[in-house]
Order: C-alpha cells, then sequence, then structure tokens
C-alpha cells in the first residue's frame, strides 16, 4: 500500500498540480479504500465496481455528509484512471460510479454597511493601552487583513501566501498563486492600498526579523502569519459588525457586492479564481435572496 500510495501523491502533486491539501484528502480516501478491500481479502488489482460502492455506502451509513462522499468518488475515480494507466488495474471499475449531489447552501453574507465596520473594526481598539490602535503594528495589520480580503475576495490561504514582491503598487494588482499553483492577478482599491501602505511604511517594520523574509504579512514573533491567526483576526473583526464570520465569508461578501454592484459574472470569476462558471453562478442567488429579501420589507404587497 505504501509504495502505490507515494507513487498516486506524486502523480497528484506532479503531474495534476493538485494543492497539498488535495493531496492529502485524495490519499487519505484511497488509503481507506484499500485497507476496506484488504479487510475483505480483495487485493488492489481486484478492486471492482461492487467493492468501490460497497465502501461508499459503509461511509453513508456512518453517517458521512454529501459532500464527503462526492469527494471520496472524485478521489476512487482519479485513483481507478491512474491505476489503470499504471497498470495496476486491468480496466476502471469507476467508470460507472456516480456522486450524489450536494445540498448547495447559501453563503453568508455581509451586508455592505456591515463589511464596512468590520474592516475598519482593528484600528478602533488597540491591545496596547499605551498608544492608539492607528499607531499599533498588529492593529494596521489587521486592518490590512480585512481590506485585502474584501477588496480582492482572495482565500486566506492566499493572502497569507503573498510576499512583498507578490505587490505592484503602481497598478494596485496583487500576484496570487491559488489552488492547483495557478497563478493570477487580482486588483484592489484605494482604502486598501493606503493600508497597505501604513503596514509596509510603520507596521511590518516593528514586527519583522531576520526570519521574516519576504512574507508580506508578519506574525508577533516576526514569522509569516499563519492561516489560523488570520481567521481569528476575521472572526473578531466581523463580530464586532454584528454576526462572526470567516475569511470565506469575506469573499462571498466581495463577490455578491461585485455583481450587485454590474459586475460580469465571468470576471468575478477570473478574480476568485474559480475553474468553472457554475461555482461563481452560487452568488447571483445570494443576490436575489437579498433582493427579494428588499422585497418583502419594502413593498407594500410583498
Amino acid at each position: 500500500m505504501t509504495d502505490v500510495l507515494a507513487a498516486f501523491a506524486d502523480h497528484l502533486s506532479f503531474e495534476m498540480g493538485h494543492s497539498k491539501h488535495t493531496v492529502r484528502a485524495y490519499t487519505g480516501d484511497v488509503r481507506g479504500l484499500i485497507s476496506f478491500a484488504g479487510a475483505r481479502g480483495v487485493a488492489v488489482e481486484d478492486i471492482d465496481l461492487a467493492l468501490l460502492r460497497a465502501w461508499l455506502a459503509e461511509h453513508a451509513r456512518r453517517g458521512a455528509a454529501r459532500t464527503t462522499i462526492a469527494r471520496q468518488v472524485s478521489s476512487a475515480k482519479t485513483f481507478c484512471a491512474w491505476a489503470v494507466r499504471s497498470h495496476i488495474l486491468a480496466t476502471d471499475p469507476s467508470q460507472r460510479l456516480q456522486a450524489p449531489k450536494a445540498h448547495r447552501v447559501l453563503p453568508a453574507v455581509l451586508a455592505p454597511d456591515e463589511a464596512a465596520v468590520a474592516i475598519t473594526a482593528p484600528l478602533t481598539a488597540s491591545d496596547d493601552g499605551d498608544r492608539p490602535a492607528s499607531d499599533d503594528p498588529v492593529a494596521l495589520r489587521d486592518h490590512l487583513i480585512m481590506e485585502l480580503l474584501y477588496a480582492s475576495g482572495i482565500r486566506v490561504g492566499e493572502l497569507c501566501g503573498l510576499n512583498l514582491s507578490d505587490i505592484e503598487a503602481d497598478r494596485r494588482v496583487l500576484r496570487v498563486i491559488g489552488k492547483g499553483d495557478k497563478q493570477r492577478a487580482v486588483p484592489y482599491g484605494v482604502p486598501a492600498g493606503n493600508a497597505l501602505d501604513r503596514w509596509l511604511a510603520h507596521g511590518r517594520p516593528a514586527l519583522a526579523t531576520a526570519a521574516s523574509g519576504e512574507a508580506l504579512l508578519l506574525g508577533v514573533k516576526g514569522g509569516r502569519l499563519d492561516q489560523r491567526m488570520a481567521r481569528t483576526v476575521v472572526h473578531r473583526a466581523t463580530e464586532r459588525a454584528g454576526q462572526s464570520v470567516g475569511p470565506h465569508a469575506l469573499r462571498h461578501s466581495a463577490a455578491t457586492h461585485l455583481l450587485e454592484g454590474g459586475a460580469d459574472l465571468r470576471v468575478v470569476q477570473e478574480l476568485l479564481g474559480h475553474s468553472s462558471l457554475a461555482t461563481t453562478q452560487l452568488y447571483t442567488h445570494v443576490s436575489v435572496e437579498r433582493l427579494r429579501a428588499v422585497h418583502r420589507q419594502a413593498h407594500p404587497r410583498a
């Protein structure tokens, strides 16, 4: 099993260009599949459609979410196709395997006024009682986190991975490495640019150490900012706006507000780095729900 999983992981990383998170998830699924087969006396080369269905049925019986089972189907299909090319399997038993349709849940979205409150929240209080938040390097960093996440709609992992060389300040553009190591250019506005200037001039120098390297955002000890800390910052700031949500909600909010402002769906798809337009179309439903809510509240015959 070890050799097969190692070769499969290399295929996912180097040939398909998947992120380390996807590689970990897929190899974990396949490890479970092989263990499931072994417990029933079935060798890897003898895996068939009946065993794949039994494996998925077992997860469903244990209460696995539809999204989890859908990912496991994708893992099994990817593995079986690779195993055929690698002469581990004679035929691909996963071709007739179907994934359950996931329930699409509308994402949490901040209203524009809530987003404005959340973005400025880090500057309204400071962890250092001896100076205002506007002079606190951590507050300047947290303000920049909020500005960039909302202004650009990038993922929190993309934000924390930014280097100084990824900023084109004259054009107000970020060079972002997204899923599958795909690079895209994402613009940001004047408020985010001002927050960036203040961080680079007064915040980052106060936290930078020899270990900081090229990282744009730093932790209090000078290393690259951890994603968990960035999530905490967002939750604290949005709680001040009335609802505690994470970085992905800021991404949802940015996309929804762009569409409500008249942005083209394909432009938003490019900004968010979605490989499929269907993923971006989810935000149109959010906009419709908001319009319906306003209609119900304001229209005399709603």
